[in-house]
This record gives C-alpha cells, structure tokens and sequence, in this order.
C-alpha cells in the first residue's frame, strides 16, 4: 500500500525551507551565470576550445575531489555555521573575479583558477544543505523538497544561462560575475537569519580520519544504501548519454544551430521540471520500484528516437519525457537516501551519492564518447537503449528495499559504562564483550537475530565482530566486538544508535534468559606510555 504524499508545495510553507530554497534558486542561477560568462571571456583566447571546456572541467572536478572531505565537514560541524563561512570563500572570491574582470587583469591561468575555487565552495555546499533538508521539513514532505530541489536545479539550467547572455552582450562578464557573488551574499544573509530548533547531537566533533573511517564502515556494512546507490548507477551509465551527446545529435543529426541545441536543452529542463511538480502526486499512488520501471522504460524509447528520428520537433518532444524520467528517478533516489540516513552520518552518506551520481555521469560521458567516436553517434544511442532496458529489467532482481518501518531516529537506549578506571577517549583499540544465557530451543533463533546485531555494530563503529559460544557452558554465547577507540564507543552511546538499531537488538535479547551482561576491555597500556 502507497501512504499518501505531502503535496508539491508542501515544504514551501515552511518559512525556513522556502526562504532558504528561494536564496539558493538565485545562488544556482547565478552560477550558471557565472559558467556562461566565464566561457564567453575565453572564446577570443588561443587554443579557446579547449580553455572553454576547461571551465567546465574546473568547476566540477572538486565536487569529485572533495565530495567525501565535505561530508565529514558536514557531519562534524554545525552545518548552518558551515555553510555561511563556505558563503563568505565563494563571496570572497566572486568579489576578485568582478574586479578583476572590470579593471582588464583577468587572464586564462587565473580565470581558471578561480573557477575552480568557486567548485571547491560548491563541493563544500552541496552535502551540507543536503543533510540540512531533513532538518527543515517533516520526514513526509522529504519526497516533495527533494523533487523541488530537481525544479531549482532546472529553472536555473534553463534561465541562468539565457540571463548571462543578455548581460554579457550589453554589460560585459564582470556584471555576470558581480550577480553571483550577490546571490552567494544573499544565501548567506538568509543562512544567518535562520535559526535552527534544536542543538547538534554531538559535541566533541570527529577528527578528520575517523569520520572517514566510520563513513566507509556506514556505507559498506549497510546493504540497504548499497542497493540504492547500486540503482543510481545503473540509471545514470545509460542515461549520462543524453547529456554527452546531445550536441552531436543537434549538430550531426538533425543539423541545428547553437539556438536549436538550446531549444533541446529548454525541452529536457522543461520535463525536469514539470515532473518535479507531478512527483508528489505519482508517489501517492506509486510506490518508489514500480516508480523507477515506470521512468526507466520511457527514457529507454527516448533513447530509441533520438537514434532513429531525424525530426527535431519530435526529438524536442521526446526530451521532454527524458528529462522528466531523469528528474522523476534521482529526486525520488535522493529523498529515499535521506530517509534512510541517520543524522549522524547524513552528510558522509549523502557524498557518497553525489560522488557516485557525478562519477558516474563523468564515466558516462566519457564512455559515451568513445562509443560514438567508434561507431557512431546512432550506435550510441542504440546501444545505451538496451542497458536502460536492462536497468529496468533487473529492478525485479535488484529491488529498492522497502523502507516502511524502518525508523533512523537516534535513540539512547544503552545504559552509561560504569567502569573502575576513565579511559581517554583516544584509548584503543577496545573490546566490548556481551554474555548472553540463550535456552536451547532458542538457539537458532538468537545466531539468526544476532545477524541483525552485527549490522548495527559494525554500522556505528566495530571494525571487527564475532559470535562465540562457551564450550564449558552449554547455554552461555559471548559476543565480542572491536572498536578502534574508546571515543569510537562513546559516540554508539551518544547518538550513533537508531530505532532499528534498537529492534534489532531488543528482538535478540527477548530471546534470551536473564539480562545479557556486557564488559568493556580497555587497553593496559595507556597512551602516554605508546609514546
């Protein structure tokens, strides 16, 4: 059964949230706009194909680089106070681009070089605001905000680029670049004007190392985030061909000027952006696996008629459903990725995504290329037809987990350690040992719960766990589970553990005799005497 889904405007009545989206609509619009004149001061230059594709190049590269780094930024600081000093660096640096580019100083090397500070800010930006949604908006409406990040994202594909060029022919770039660092300054304003209701859960921030450490051990220890980023790829590699190729297909195919490729990327921002509003409402009566076959099989015979029709009303109209299957599949991913993600770890499992959408868009492309460069741009097409089938296909073998019941809440359900001695927190490595008293006709009832258990352990910090049973004691089962350090355990006590961490656990121990008792083993030698 389908629940019902918060309307498409839903979240916009939300004062923070449409404050914020409205701030960062202008934010997007000017960094198209920043895009277009960038590449228009490069078009006189020698070797100017190459340096414009640069821009490109140089602000998309650090979303890439630095995408898992911003979302350990984003889990261990308070993302509000983040994302205004991350608003300040890109303020900073539009300013010296402004005057730069109006005083004549402005040359390729350094052009590029503050295009990609400008990425740099961005990738900072993108995983904070992300993990700040669900902060904003109530766990109903995530669906609809993120469908309404998809129509920000496309209104400003569609309208910066077309304000940039008006501006460009009559002002020159340096008013281009004056526009956007406004909007970082506006963005930044309403950040300060926001005020958070409720405090950060953890008080003593993760260091750098760690955080990416205990990232890697959410991400790769959690099945079901796996399914889902395994589900994004799979779209994305036959998609991403869409988007590599469609200059090719409006200048060797259906023989169009730059205004007709336009028009081609007006359509599929168009689909983007209608399907943005409609998704709610799909969502109410379709549930997210059938979503995404219903969205797949669609853009597959997009695929189909850009190879083989040379009419260009009907690729246009074709594009049309391909970008709205495209939004429709990532903005339902995304918000079924942020359902899913425990606060604690929301801004790491939320770069993993964008690294993994933005890997797989650059691959993508690049395999695209080479695939028309080969055999041919209908050959291309033709043949990201088949895997887009395909990725239909095996939604039946690889399903989207379903999420009903599955609560992220953190909880504290974990009594406080009463130990003899105070470790520091830096402390490690540390054994947590767990004896449990299980009547034997419950045996393979509690092995088979415990499965469960080790997910949450080595999900919320346990490099290594184990399942013993006592040979001198017929009913006595031990449980052993690593931590790389003290600080590492206190933080599953503190905020790490979730509802179905909770579950999980209260099933196993219900099968069980007695209460379980539990040791910490701490290390006998203290750090200072390591030193």
């Amino acid at each position: 059964m389908v629940t019902a889904e918060a309307s498409a405007w839903a979240p916009l009545r939300i004062a923070a949230y449409r404050n914020l989206w409205l701030a960062l609509l202008a934010a997007n619009v000017g960094t198209w706009m920043q895009t277009v004149g960038a590449q228009w001061l490069l078009v006189d230059a020698p070797n100017a194909a190459l340096l414009v594709a640069l821009v490109q190049t140089a602000a998309t590269a650090p979303v890439l680089l630095l995408a898992l780094p911003a979302g350990v930024l984003a889990d261990a600081f308070d993302r509000r106070h983040l994302l205004v000093a991350v608003q300040a660096f890109l303020s900073a640096v539009g300013l010296v681009m402004t005057c730069l580019t109006a005083t004549g100083g402005m040359r390729p090397p350094l052009l590029l070089t503050l295009t990609f500070a400008l990425g740099v800010g961005h990738a900072l930006t993108l995983p904070a605001w992300a993990a700040t949604i669900p902060e904003l908006v109530p766990r109903e409406q995530l669906r609809a905000a993120s469908a309404l990040g998809s129509i920000s994202v496309n209104v400003a594909r569609s309208v910066g680029p077309a304000i940039a060029g008006l501006l460009v022919a009559r002002t020159g770039a340096s008013v281009v670049f004056a526009v956007n660092t406004a909007t970082y300054l506006v963005f930044g304003a309403v950040l300060l004007l926001w005020r958070p209701g409720s405090p950060r859960a953890d008080d003593v921030p993760e260091r750098l190392r760690s955080a990416l450490r205990a990232g890697g051990r959410f991400v790769r220890h959690s099945p079901v985030l796996q399914r889902m980023l395994l589900r994004v790829v799979l779209f994305i590699l036959p998609g991403s061909a869409v988007w590599a190729l469609l200059p090719l297909v409006a200048s060797d195919l259906l023989h169009l000027d730059s205004n007709g490729y336009g028009l081609l990327l007006a359509a599929l921002g168009a689909g983007a952006i209608g399907s943005g509003l409609l998704l709610p409402w799909v969502r109410s009566r379709v549930s997210s696996g059938p979503l995404l076959v219903m969205a797949g099989v669609p853009f597959a015979a997009v695929l189909f008629v850009v190879a083989a029709v040379r009419e260009p009303w009907a690729v246009a109209a074709a594009l049309v459903v391909a970008g709205g299957a495209w939004a429709i599949v990532l903005a339902n991913l995304n918000a079924e990725i942020q359902l899913f993600l425990p606060r604690w770890v929301r801004g790491r499992g939320l770069a993993v995504y964008q690294l993994v959408f933005g890997g797989g868009q650059a691959l993508g492309g690049l395999a695209w290329g080479a695939v028309a460069e080969i055999f041919g741009v209908v050959a291309a097409y033709l043949a990201a037809t088949g895997l887009m089938l395909a990725n239909a296909g095996t939604m039946w073998l690889w399903p989207l987990p379903d999420l009903r019941g599955v609560s992220q809440q953190p909880v504290d359900f974990w009594p406080e350690p009463r130990l003899a001695v105070e470790p520091d927190r830096r402390a490690g490595p540390v054994l947590v040992v767990g004896l449990y008293e299980v009547p034997s006709e419950r045996e393979d009832a509690f092995v088979e719960a415990m499965r469960r258990v080790r997910g949450s352990r080595q999900r919320t910090g346990a490099v290594r766990w184990g399942l013993f049973r006592v040979g001198e004691e017929a009913h006595l089962f031990v449980e052993i589970y690593e931590l790389l350090s003290w600080d590492e355990h206190l933080r599953q006590h503190e905020g790490r553990m979730t509802v179905t961490d909770q579950q999980a656990e209260q099933y196993a121990h219900a099968l069980t005799d007695g209460v379980p008792r539990v040791w910490h083993l701490l290390p006998a030698v203290s750090l200072d005497r390591w030193r």
